[in-house]
């Protein structure tokens, strides 16, 4: 940026401006204000750029334990947080997952991303055996939600927590639904049998 638009462009430099002109002493306080305005910004690039490569780079849990609380304040921090609170699920840290989705959930889910932490709370009540929880967290985000690339993943765990619920009559009648509406998709079709496979599992206990 220009110094002089830096000047233009800010109001609130103003009256700064038209004491610089008006004695030469404050000639100095310009130029180290100048000074500092480039040093900010400069080590705001480069941090954003360390939690960029953080991302991209960090892989274990304590690899990415470690970068969240180094760039948790950045523009990379939820979804550092994200990309943790999904290691910790696959490792069965459910309660840890939960309190970071909790943590980047609503406004504070990174831009695009927003479905992720709604789908991923629902995923760990779940897993915790907060049945009831899940389950009016999946019906939720998938009312709110039906064009998402997770109603499926939302539509197919409410027809789990039923089953494990033990209402399997319901269950096998939304999975129905669910069956019939992604008919011809090869993939969604799979997960249509996945569950389907889950819920005979469940009942048969």
């Amino acid at each position: 940026m220009n110094v002089m638009n830096w000047f233009k462009d800010d109001p609130l430099a103003d009256d700064f401006v038209r004491e610089v002109k008006a004695t030469v002493p404050w000639l100095l306080a310009a130029a180290l204000v100048v000074v500092g305005y480039y040093g900010v910004k400069n080590y705001r690039a480069a941090r954003k750029a360390a939690a960029s490569e953080a991302f991209v780079s960090a892989y274990t849990a304590e690899e990415l334990e470690e970068a969240v609380s180094k760039f948790g304040g950045t523009d990379a921090g939820a979804a550092l947080k994200l990309k943790l609170a999904k290691k910790y699920f696959d490792a069965s840290r459910y309660q840890e997952a939960l309190s970071l989705y909790e943590a980047v959930s609503g406004e504070k889910a990174p831009d695009g991303f927003a479905d992720i932490p709604e789908v991923g709370k629902a995923q760990c009540l779940e897993a915790l055996g907060s049945s009831a929880d899940a389950l009016a967290a999946y019906e939720a985000f998938a009312e709110a939600n039906p064009d998402s690339y997770l109603a499926l993943s939302a539509r197919l765990g409410s027809v789990r927590v039923l089953a494990q619920l033990g209402e399997k009559e319901k269950a096998l009648a939304r999975l129905a639904e669910v069956k019939a509406s992604v008919k011809g998709d090869a993939m969604a079709e799979a997960r249509v049998e996945a569950t389907e496979d889950c819920v005979n599992r469940y009942t048969a206990k």
